[in-house]
């Protein structure tokens, strides 16, 4: 393909780490700095704007104050309370795995966190999660990297390669971090290249497709889109939850499980 995912990618992420690093860009100046047309760059922002991540003026564009958030990265304050809720609910997971399952597990900190927890049990786990490929986990439980380009902030794996060995496999369950659920918003991220990879993994899975998220994320929505709340059936959470947001999640057919911290 002329214009790949990969590239297109590529050219997006570049643009994102030039308005970060400048804060405001000129369009023909970082269309020669990328090697591509003005045409290609104005497109990009458009883009962007609507995801409400800079404001566009005649020539250029201005990033918008903490509209690129990180999601895995907690405040002081909800640290320790947010990485108790990841264990809680990776430990539910992983009693939803059965023996003989492959299940699909995406580059989310807690979905990561269930290889603690799946213990006794064949399963196999496809994964583009760079942090898997050292992380202790029971014998019998086997581990497919999905391989692909490596996004250095999250250590993901992305790009055409890893979506083609997800379009090679058949999952019978998914588990899918985010960094933010809304009956409105959606599923959403903050790293462009893992929506596709979010959204291949729910595609191939033939069973049920599960969202794990601490009530913090509940209602939150981050800059890109993965799916439609709809396109999951579980979201596994916390209790605290913003109730109008869950009531909204249950309203749009998603099964939602609270668990006690």
């Amino acid at each position: 393909m002329k214009n790949s995912k990969s590239v297109v990618f590529k050219r997006q992420q570049a643009l994102l780490k030039e308005l970060r690093e400048a804060k405001t860009i000129d369009v023909e100046t970082v269309a020669k700095k990328l090697n591509v047309s003005p045409t290609t760059i104005r497109r990009d922002l458009i883009m962007f704007e609507k995801q409400n991540l800079i404001e566009r003026f005649h020539g250029g564009a201005t990033l918008l104050e903490e509209s690129l958030r990180e999601e895995d990265v907690p405040t002081d304050s909800h640290e320790t309370e947010d990485k108790e809720q990841k264990q809680i609910i990776a430990r539910y997971a992983a009693e939803l795995v059965e023996e003989g399952d492959t299940i699909f597990i995406n580059s989310s900190s807690t979905a990561l966190l269930m290889l603690d927890y799946l213990k006794g049990k064949r399963v196999i786990v496809v994964t583009n999660n760079g942090f898997a490929v050292n992380y202790p986990h029971d014998s019998q439980v086997e581990i497919i990297m999905t391989g692909g380009e490596i996004y250095q902030r999250r250590k993901s794996l992305v790009g055409e390669f890893a979506l083609h060995t997800l379009t090679k496999i058949i999952a019978d369950k998914a588990f899918i971090g985010v960094g933010g659920i809304s009956a409105d918003g959606g599923i959403t991220t903050s790293v462009l290249p893992e929506t596709a990879i979010n959204e291949t993994m729910l595609r191939r899975c033939q069973g049920k497709r599960y969202v794990l998220a601490a009530n913090s994320k509940i209602g939150r929505e981050h800059n890109f889109h993965s799916a439609d709340v709809n396109q999951v059936d579980c979201l596994i959470t916390c209790q605290g939850s913003n109730k109008i947001e869950v009531d909204a999640i249950k309203n749009s057919g998603v099964e939602v499980v609270e668990l006690n911290i």
